[in-house]
């Protein structure tokens, strides 16, 4: 909104060309949205605290020590996080990019998906909410809708094609298929984010360390000169999307303050689909999806967790896993909450090292 409103007085007050930078922009959605979330975090933590009496239900075959340190924290704390990202991105992105409404349209809708379900939850006081097959229906639409959005709006030359990281030139043709690809990228990510988030603080800060790193991808990607340099695909409009990727990690970085341990509130599910679905969503817009899968090797890795213990349990009656997802594992091999915390942070800070490397080694 502030650049389609000062940009065009530039020519009079030259202070305004500043809102012609992305490199600014993005600077200052991230504040704008930390700002918001530390004014606006204690005041929804008491309404949630008032509205949701014994807070998040927990999960009587989880880890016995979350019975007693977890019980009473209110949830839905997502709703911070999305309030703070949205406005904040509406505020510094220029209203006109193309990219700006199916990414959004992801977050909201996977938040309000998340809302009802964690609603359901409180009402029933289980940690069973919507069906899974309600929410992935739900999930899939919308995922549906955003990928024939993205598809149109990208070049003629990435329609339909994947790149392979580490390989100049080369994409991999899927046409048609490339729909159900981006709809499971932007699905399973939302998925595997929600199945992260268990532990206080665990979820939050590799959200914001792949936001961090898609904002320099957006921002590359969206530079034909960048682009032609390391020889990654250039998608115009897309360097806008690195202002969406500042406003995410500033509302990240607020509401972690109130999500450290031990926390003042969970982010839950209104939280987790919405931010996962956002990053799936601009990995897709930029065409960077395998690369999401790398700098995101921490979702990837609790979410094969879960695949792998289910599947060994229904095809041998044995668990691979002392408790799925994996950092629950840990918690059952006697590790503090913390270590298992920080030794993860370790873990996506070098898996996205790994992924950004893949913008030059070709």
């Amino acid at each position: 909104m502030l650049p389609d409103l000062l940009v065009p007085l530039s020519d009079d007050y030259q202070i305004f060309n500043l809102f012609r930078y992305i490199t600014f922009r993005t600077g200052g959605a991230t504040i704008t949205a930390l700002i918001i979330s530390l004014m606006f975090g204690p005041a929804m933590i008491r309404w949630l605290k008032t509205h949701q009496g014994e807070g998040q239900p927990i999960r009587a075959d989880g880890p016995e020590s979350h019975l007693v340190t977890k019980a009473g924290t209110p949830t839905m704390g997502g709703l911070l996080i999305l309030g703070a990202f949205a406005l904040s991105t509406l505020l510094w992105m220029p209203l006109s990019n193309p990219y700006l409404w199916p990414v959004l349209l992801v977050a909201l809708c996977f938040g309000a998906v998340g809302s009802v379900d964690d609603w359901m939850k409180l009402r029933r006081r289980s940690h069973h909410g919507m069906s899974g097959r309600m929410k992935l229906v739900c999930q899939l639409g919308v995922a549906f809708v955003a990928s024939l959005v993205l598809i149109e709006l990208s070049p003629d030359q990435l329609r339909y094609g994947v790149a392979v990281p580490f390989l100049k030139d080369t994409m991999i043709s899927l046409g048609l298929l490339y729909v159900p690809f981006a709809m499971l990228v932007i699905v399973g990510a939302s998925n595997a984010v929600n199945l992260t988030d268990g532990l206080d603080g665990l979820a939050i800060v590799p959200v914001m360390i792949v936001a961090a790193c898609f904002g320099l991808i957006a921002y590359l990607a969206g530079n034909v000169n960048f682009a032609s340099y390391l020889q990654i695909n250039y998608v115009p409009g897309t360097g806008d999307l690195a202002v969406m990727c500042g406003a995410l990690l500033g509302s990240g970085l607020g509401f972690l303050w109130f999500n450290a341990p031990p926390a003042k509130v969970f982010m839950g599910d209104t939280g987790s689909l919405a931010l996962g679905g956002a990053l799936g969503a601009m990995s897709v817009a930029t065409r960077h999806e395998l690369v999401l899968a790398i700098t995101g090797g921490l979702f990837v890795a609790e979410t094969l967790s879960v695949i792998l213990q289910v599947a060994s349990f229904k095809l041998t009656g044995k668990r691979i896993f002392l408790m799925a997802p994996l950092h629950h594992h840990f918690e059952r091999k006697g590790w503090a909450e913390s270590t298992i915390v920080i030794r993860f942070w370790i873990i996506a800070v070098v898996l996205a090292l790994a992924g950004l490397s893949s913008l030059k080694l070709r």
